[in-house]
């Protein structure tokens, strides 16, 4: 007779299971990492059990700088110091003005000039007698006329000097020995030929505005590569095409900074020539304020030639960045 011997279930050893045991191990590793990591202070990462997707703490990521902030260094980039430099040129002239016992009018006395002098600044009490509007404009007549003029003949004479080594050789010297001339000089010979004031202020931005617009043209056609002339001479092309085609194209930077130059002389020169010759311009109307003893016209009519002067170099370089590939600087 056999007896079976009955056990308890609790009574028997659990069998080993390779899940339940990577799943207890699991558990200690993180407890383990999470009371380290709250000892040491440190920023954790969050890991889920379900799926093991790791998330970082918001601790560790570092936020960007905020659009304020990035638009206030914009701002002090690029405002501030022209602001700072305005700033200092008001505090010596105010400077000046309280140590020339007042001879010098203050920068707000100027300025409640300024005020009534561009609240009607087109005008018309005689030919002598008109707004600074008028005045600005036949100044930039002049220069319009005399600058044309100097471009129709110097940028054509620049191309034909660089193209023709023989044409180079011949009018160096003539270019080297008048372009130092002081423009004020030729202002007689203007008097004298034309017989008028408006002609011979003409004639003077003429000669000062032609020089830089000839030297400049010929020194980009001289510049051209070497292979450019090559391939156009196996093609055969004529003079106009090379001029058109070749040339033009690749001296167009040197001729829009010629052209630069050019202007910006051209209005330096005529407020001098108008103050030889009278009539209507802004040299003029400076002089006749000097006869006046009107002080605070005169530095009005100073931060007008500046203004005027900078819109047009700030225009010549949009036109010559427009053209160009390169960045063109002032």
């Amino acid at each position: 007779m056999v007896s079976a011997a009955l056990h308890s279930p609790l009574e028997l050893d659990p069998p080993h299971d390779p899940q339940l045991a990577a799943l207890a191990a699991n558990d200690a590793q993180l407890e383990t990492a999470e009371k380290t990591a709250g000892n040491a202070d440190i920023s954790r990462a969050e890991v889920k059990k379900d799926t093991g997707v790791v998330k970082p703490s918001p601790a560790v990521i570092s936020t960007p700088p905020g659009r304020w902030r990035r638009h206030a260094e914009a701002f002090a980039g690029q405002v501030l110091p022209p602001l700072l430099g305005l700033a200092l040129l008001v505090g010596l002239w105010s400077l000046v003005s309280s140590t020339t016992g007042k001879s010098i009018p203050t920068p707000a006395e100027t300025w409640d000039q300024a005020l009534q002098v561009f609240s009607d600044p087109f005008y018309r009490n005689g030919p002598n007698d008109q707004g600074v509007g008028w005045n600005v404009l036949s100044s930039l007549q002049r220069v319009a006329l005399g600058f044309g003029l100097a471009a129709l003949v110097g940028i054509p004479l620049g191309f034909v000097i660089g193209r023709f080594s023989f044409l180079s050789r011949m009018f160096n010297p003539l270019i080297s020995l008048l372009r130092p001339v002081s423009p004020l000089a030729w202002l007689p010979i203007g008097l004298l030929v034309f017989k008028g004031a408006n002609p011979a202020a003409i004639w003077t931005i003429f000669i000062c505005s032609i020089w830089p617009m000839v030297i400049n043209t010929a020194v980009g056609v001289q510049r051209v590569p070497q292979d450019y002339m090559n391939v156009a001479r196996v093609l055969n092309l004529s003079e106009w095409k090379i001029a058109t085609t070749i040339l033009f194209p690749a001296v167009l930077p040197y001729m829009l900074t010629g052209v630069r130059l050019a202007v910006g002389t051209a209005w330096l020169v005529i407020v001098a020539a108008e103050m030889l010759t009278g009539g209507v311009g802004i040299g003029f109307w400076v002089w006749d304020e000097w006869n006046n003893l009107n002080v605070k016209n005169i530095i009005i009519a100073i931060f007008v030639i500046g203004i005027v002067g900078l819109v047009l170099e700030w225009a010549l370089v949009k036109l010559a960045s427009a053209f160009t590939f390169e960045e063109v600087k002032t």
